[in-house]
């Protein structure tokens, strides 16, 4: 078995183990690797270095802990400062690189085909990970 460390078309990083470099390239070739925040299946080997036997760090929940503050600091960021704009995210997104409506912060979600459309017209738009993705607004009836 070989681990492989990855990453998308839209930078988000991932690791994956195969049976052999081969095993990679065949799946690869076939379109059935895809990144597990995303789903794009345009994805590449990043470099690595080599694992030495007493190297590894583990994670502490002092770790832990800083990691969520910082997650909710960037949760609280663009919820203060983007517009959600829900399932109409990539009409808007489109609309604004198109010149059609005046640019401005947004979030919201996406459909696999319509983040495929926005990467092939040059969006610059990208998935949030789900620990930066903050909870969408609740409707008021």
């Amino acid at each position: 078995m070989i681990r492989y460390a990855l990453s998308c078309s839209f930078g988000h990083e991932f690791e994956a183990w195969f049976s052999s470099a081969d095993d990679f390239d065949m799946q690869k070739k076939k379109s059935l690797i895809s990144c597990p925040l995303c789903e794009d299946n345009d994805i590449t080997k990043q470099i690595m270095a080599p694992a030495l036997k007493g190297t590894k760090r583990k994670q502490s929940a002092s770790d832990a802990q800083a990691f969520a503050a910082f997650a909710g600091k960037v949760r609280e960021k663009i919820r203060s400062t983007h517009d959600y704009v829900g399932d109409k995210f990539a009409d808007e997104a489109l609309a604004m690189h198109r010149g059609e409506k005046d640019e401005k912060p947004i979030y919201g979600e996406t459909t696999r085909d319509e983040a495929k459309t926005l990467k092939e017209e040059g969006v610059p738009a990208a998935p949030l990970p789900p620990a930066f993705a903050p909870t969408p607004p609740k409707k008021l009836n």
